[in-house]
């Protein structure tokens, strides 16, 4: 006679397979926490208003990555997660790295803009300046040629001063000259007047 199978072994096996099952479970959802984390993170990423727009070749490779995580054996899970993870990092870095180029380039426009905008502010007052030097040099042009106009007019009268001066020096002159013959002429006319009274005075010869 037989003996019965002892249940036993049985449940040492029994244990032993809920152990592999709960090992596969927990195994399961800790790659599934992996794959949740890095979509996470990716979706982040893509979500982002300011990162969002950037590195779009970059987030493909990424969640290809993740993807071939999700298809990844036992064996090259470690390997896959760890490109994954690269990828991510890298997706991000680059989104990073060109919103800031973006941002640099930005500035550096803006930059150049003011100082477009300065050098025009400096040339409209480089202009007003010398719209200003010119009003001024025609001033003292006009300014000028007035004192050189009264100076002309100035020198025409004392010109004419001493025109008239001469004029006057020389009618005195020719009036004394005329006096002085006058004075001449009376002198001679006397002698003359007192020469003849002598001889009228003078006795005949004829009547001695």
């Amino acid at each position: 006679m037989s003996k019965p199978i002892s249940s036993k072994p049985l449940s040492i096996i029994a244990i032993v397979l809920l152990a592999v099952f709960a090992s596969t479970a927990v195994q399961a959802r800790k790659d599934d926490m992996d794959v949740d984390r890095l979509n996470n993170s990716l979706n982040q990423l893509a979500s982002d208003p300011t990162l969002g727009n950037y590195a779009q070749a970059d987030q493909a490779l990424a969640r290809d990555a993740v993807n071939q995580l999700t298809q990844a054996s036992s064996h090259d899970r470690p390997h896959a997660l760890y490109i994954a993870e690269r990828r991510v990092n890298q997706a991000r870095a680059e989104a990073e790295l060109q919103a800031s180029q973006r941002q640099l380039s930005q500035l550096s426009q803006e930059n150049v803009q003011l100082q477009l905008d300065r050098s025009r502010i400096d040339a409209a007052a480089a202009q007003q300046q010398l719209d200003i030097q010119r009003m001024q040099y025609q001033l003292a042009q006009q300014e000028t040629a007035r004192l050189q106009a009264q100076g002309q007019e100035a020198a025409a009268q004392a010109a004419q001063a001493q025109a008239q001066a001469d004029q006057a020096r020389k009618l005195a002159a020719a009036q004394s000259r005329l006096a002085a013959a006058a004075k001449r002429q009376a002198a001679l006319a006397t002698k003359a007047a007192q020469a003849a009274r002598a001889l009228q005075e003078q006795p005949s010869s004829g009547g001695n």
